[in-house]
């Protein structure tokens, strides 16, 4: 058998053709892995009829569904090189990815057809194929006069396995960043990065067999992406949420037994809030990973207080996601920290020389094992100062105890130097959201004319009547004074990409300064 990601799904339909492979809620619909696979060499075939070969890029612009699922596998399977597309992007934003993966097909719903339009309109010389995801069952109502019908291609096409055309070091997906400074980079894994990326998630998190995972990230996400993955590898049910809401997350839970997901920070959040209203039972989940962000002490504490376990998971776009997990016996011991390295994962803590700085001692975190990204797509320079001797420098600063645990701090560039000391603003974020009052908040450095920088409170209240002197009064003694925030705003919504991680540099666009002193 060869290393290809898109034979995990044929294998898995060959060992347990009947267990349930994804859930489409929205639709009501569900496949069986047979059912599943099948559908996905269709789309294979008709990729293939269409002209796309090896290394040639397909781009999805689709919501979480089965179409996603089976369209990932199928562009694997005949070696082409799926390039996923964050949706919440503008048309001037995914015209650049498009014409910079180089792009000859895309495949998309037609909640974006009007975008595609507008995309269509442009000019782009690379694509060649437009293929509309038209409703369940292909009614072709959305369909634009452009485009072909994914649903009538699929059901004309056969669902013999196709020929095998690519393997361990080809190319499997790029994934583009989110892009928080300037334009995104294409992250470029292969079959072999993504392989390894499953092999150290199943051997170090608790994903079993028969499973029932919630896929409430979207796909272009490798939080959704490689989980998605592993659950084909290891035989779990994938219950696609379409977008997040978390009311329908609860009720999930209730109607299909889910026993395992993922969720960044804010969507716990937002879970909590609406648990005692909702009142499904939640029994069957037995934890919840979490990441992108630092997950506050007090909402590990708050779900621990209702019986669910939050592991805190660490990892980026560039390690295919796993860096280090938090393992249900020190999830509560070791509260905010992200945990150990994954099985297949190293891990190190060092300064600005690449030394290994002294446990407790904040550095910047790198990571190697062979689930490294391959590279920037096109861009050798920036691969050059990201990977060195093997390992990946990834611009977060953490720390390091004497047993191994990692806690991370915060972006580097994030971090705010005020008067010759470091301040982590992950740190003071974590303060905050302890108070009754917050349900959000970011903090940022100001410029400062005493200090160099000073940092700045930008807060989402629950109570109308707080205001800046309760915020804080409350950080008072929780805090060292050269930590505590000059100033507070109040906004309606912390701004944020779709892995949740915050838009700090909108928010310093927003509130340039200089400090309150």
């Amino acid at each position: 058998m060869k290393n290809n990601v898109g034979l995990f799904l044929a294998k898995r339909a060959h060992l347990n053709p009947a267990l349930t492979a994804c859930i489409d809620p929205a639709g009501n619909r569900s496949y069986t892995y047979r059912e599943l696979n099948e559908r996905c060499n269709g789309t294979a075939g008709f990729l293939h009829a269409l002209g796309v070969r090896k290394g040639d890029r397909v781009a999805l612009l689709l919501l979480n569904s089965p179409e996603y699922m089976e369209s990932f596998f199928a562009v694997a399977k005949i070696g082409a090189v799926v390039v996923p597309l964050n949706w919440r992007l503008v048309a001037d934003e995914l015209e650049f990815i498009l014409s910079d993966a180089g792009a000859t097909t895309l495949i998309f719903s037609e909640e974006f057809a009007p975008m595609v339009e507008d995309l269509k309109s442009r000019g782009l010389e690379s694509l060649q194929n437009w293929v509309c995801v038209d409703g369940v069952g292909g009614d072709q109502k959305g369909l634009p006069a452009f485009a072909e019908s994914y649903a009538k291609l699929q059901g004309g096409a056969a669902v013999d396995e196709p020929v095998i055309d690519a393997s361990d070091d080809d190319d499997l997906y790029i994934m583009y960043t989110s892009g928080t400074t300037g334009h995104p980079k294409g992250v470029v894994h292969t079959h072999s990065t993504a392989m390894w990326g499953a092999l150290t998630i199943s051997v170090t998190s608790d994903v079993r067999y028969r499973d029932v995972y919630i896929v409430a990230l979207p796909l272009f996400h490798v939080g959704a992406l490689t989980p998605l993955t592993v659950n084909v590898y290891r035989g779990a049910t994938s219950i696609l949420m379409r977008t997040f809401d978390p009311v329908e997350v609860w009720k999930l839970v209730q109607e299909h037994n889910v026993t395992v997901m993922l969720a960044v920070p804010a969507m716990l959040n937002f879970m909590l809030q609406v648990l005692e209203k909702a009142g499904f039972d939640y029994s069957s989940l037995r934890w919840i990973m979490s990441g992108a962000a630092p997950v506050p002490v007090t909402l590990i504490q708050a779900y621990a207080g209702i019986g669910i376990e939050i592991h805190q998971v660490y990892g980026l776009t560039e390690t295919c996601g796993p860096a280090c997990l938090i393992s249900p016996e020190d999830a509560i011991s070791k509260a905010g920290s992200t945990g150990k390295a994954f099985f297949h994962t190293n891990v190190r803590i060092v300064d600005d020389a690449g030394n290994d700085v002294p446990a407790g001692d904040v550095g910047e975190v790198i990571v190697s094992g062979r689930h490294i990204m391959k590279e920037y797509w096109r861009r050798p320079d920036e691969t050059a100062k990201t990977i060195r001797d093997g390992w990946l420098y990834t611009g977060d600063l953490a720390s390091m105890d004497e047993e191994g645990f990692v806690y991370i701090q915060d972006r580097k560039k994030d971090m705010i130097i005020s008067g010759g000391e470091n301040i982590y603003p992950a740190e003071l974020e974590n303060v905050l959201l302890g108070h009754a009052g917050i349900t959000d908040a970011a903090v940022i450095g100001q410029p400062s004319p005493k200090w160099g920088e000073s940092p700045l409170a930008i807060v989402v209240r629950s109570d109308e009547s707080l205001a800046e002197s309760a915020v804080l009064e409350y950080c008072e003694g929780k805090l060292a004074r050269f930590k505590m925030p000059k100033g507070v705003e109040f906004v309606d919504e912390i701004p944020r990409n779709p892995s949740g991680k915050i838009l700090k540099r909108i928010l310093r666009d927003r509130f340039p300064g200089p400090a309150e002193e």
